[in-house]
């Protein structure tokens, strides 16, 4: 009688691994043997996820730790190069963190509206700066963390930052509708958005008052960057559906205008 061959251990990042989605994504991949890279956004929430995975019965060995506050995209370039460095094959990056727009526009020392920037340009960054890592090996994953409110958003072409009319679920929308259009983008590996289904986490009230539980919302993640799993590139996901994205999420055009906005935004901190 053969045995089941377990699928062999990969590396992964996945970023916003301290709570929610994120910590239950880095649970479920360290179990199945794999090596996680966390991102924390400060080095006390970073160790805390790290013991707390380690209780529930995660080889410490094999996770590791790195910390960069995503508003500040300085931080994100030095994280994306100590990656390159410690890990010169990366098989799956979950751009998963994400912050609620505050009630107040905010901006980042980068001149960025928050949740743009962290939402999406951090994620943009982190991923255009891991091309060597994320081509070393054939069948990398990319997988962007996105969200049905995706869907009610428009990209503000000349307000991205939102300066002249701010509104907290629109900008949230937007960051969320940018990161689904930059999993079409052209690229070596597989790219991909999910939206993981309305969980009980920090961005729970944008959405309703109850939810699927992180877990559930993490198992949808972990499908996509099973191996084993056939993706369509540049597909978007409704929980473990192959779904339509927004139709302007569709359009080539449109994901060519993001990618251009978005390398002009990040080239200013360059």
């Amino acid at each position: 009688m053969s045995s089941a061959v377990s699928p062999a251990p990969r590396t992964v990042l996945v970023t916003g691994a301290t709570s929610g989605i994120g910590w239950e994504t880095a649970r479920l991949l360290a179990g199945r043997g794999d090596t996680v890279i966390l991102h924390a956004p400060d080095r006390a929430t970073g160790d805390a996820a790290v013991t707390r995975l380690a209780a529930a019965g995660a080889n410490r060995l094999r996770l590791r730790l790195l910390v960069a506050d995503f508003s500040r995209l300085d931080e994100v370039r030095a994280m994306a190069a100590r990656v390159a460095d410690e890990h010169p094959a990366l098989d799956v990056l979950v751009n998963n963190a994400a912050v609620a727009a505050p009630e107040r526009r905010t901006v980042t020392d980068d001149g960025n509206e928050l949740s743009f920037q962290v939402n999406f340009l951090a994620a943009y960054l982190l991923t255009h700066e891991l091309r060597g890592p994320l081509s070393a090996r054939p069948g990398s994953r990319v997988v962007n963390v996105s969200s049905s409110m995706h869907r009610t958003a428009s990209i503000a072409w000349n307000d991205p930052q939102r300066a002249k009319r701010y509104s907290r679920l629109a900008a949230y929308a937007q960051s969320q509708l940018a990161l689904t259009i930059f999993a079409r983008e052209q690229a070596p590996w597989t790219s991909v958005s999910v939206h993981p289904g309305v969980c009980d986490t920090a961005l729970l009230p944008l959405y309703a008052h109850e939810g699927d539980s992180a877990v559930e919302g993490a198992e949808r993640v972990v499908r996509l960057c099973d191996p084993a799993v056939e993706l369509v590139p540049g597909a978007y996901y409704d929980r473990t559906a192959l779904s339509p994205a927004a139709p302007v999420a569709m359009e080539e055009r449109t994901v060519r205008r993001l990618c251009r906005l978005a390398d002009q935004l990040v080239a200013r901190t360059a």
